[in-house]
């Protein structure tokens, strides 16, 4: 389909408490096209969670109109909406939101399970093992989430993230929980995954990591207040590189 995956028309969200109304995003109009890897900043009550919830179809504006892949979220049931996000979406969040008892290969298996129509067993266990591949962790499959380090981890979300061959990878703070070496690595896949076509919006509120993607929306207040094009973006894997250079010149010292 062409045209943008994302199109935001003045949308709004107003919570309330009693008398009191919260503005927490306020006539955002944007689009994203097809293939961009887009950050949203903002320091804490900027909107920019609550905006990805819209984004995410795990919340509905107040105003305005939300197109996704062309589709008007408004008008779907809740049903639909479910179906939507599982055919279009691949989440990654903050905190994995991994299984404990179950291992790399039944988490990522999971998404399918509420695939419509349902997908063979033998089909979910080969596409789950594929995307554990593609993040590098083939040899992890038994392995459970006690048994990886927080990169690992994270690095099974995005596979989970991706074994429905979604549309549209929203992303809250993947880095949030993981130390800097770490978060050069899942920011370097991100750019990977970007390179192939797949669309990435990613929320975070830490201006170095923005820095590797293509566009930088930043939020205050519930506003739009800037959307620019990222000219100097930053190469984890050439980052990552330099550090890894160091650190074995550092040994030989």
């Amino acid at each position: 389909m062409s045209g943008p995956v994302i199109q935001l028309d003045h949308i709004a969200k107003v919570y309330r408490s009693g008398e009191v109304e919260v503005h927490a995003v306020r006539r955002a109009t944007l689009d994203i096209q097809r293939g961009e890897f887009v950050a949203i900043m903002g320091s804490s009550g900027s909107g920019k969670s609550t905006l990805m919830n819209i984004l995410g179809c795990l919340d509905r504006p107040t105003g305005g109109r939300y197109l996704l892949d062309g589709v008007n979220v408004a008008e779907l049931s809740r049903a639909q909406l479910a179906t939507l996000r599982n055919l279009k979406l691949g989440f990654v969040f903050q905190s994995f939101h991994l299984l404990a008892r179950t291992t790399a290969l039944e988490n990522v298996e999971l998404p399918m399970f509420y695939s419509k129509p349902l997908i063979p067993l033998r089909t979910q266990r080969k596409r789950a093992i594929e995307a554990l591949k593609k993040v590098g962790l083939g040899d992890r499959l038994g392995h459970r989430p006690s048994q990886l380090s927080g990169g690992q981890q994270q690095r099974i979300a995005i596979a989970r993230a991706l074994v429905n061959e979604p549309e549209l990878v929203l992303a809250d703070e993947p880095t949030g929980n993981l130390d800097s070496r770490t978060s050069i690595g899942i920011m370097g896949f991100f750019q990977e995954l970007n390179d192939t076509g797949i669309t990435i919006v990613m929320v975070t509120h830490e201006l170095d990591i923005a820095s590797y993607c293509k566009r930088i929306i930043v939020m205050r207040d519930g506003l739009v207040i800037s959307d620019t094009p990222n000219e100097s973006r930053r190469n984890a894997g050439e980052e990552r590189l330099k550090l890894d250079t160091a650190e074995q010149n550092a040994n030989l010292a």
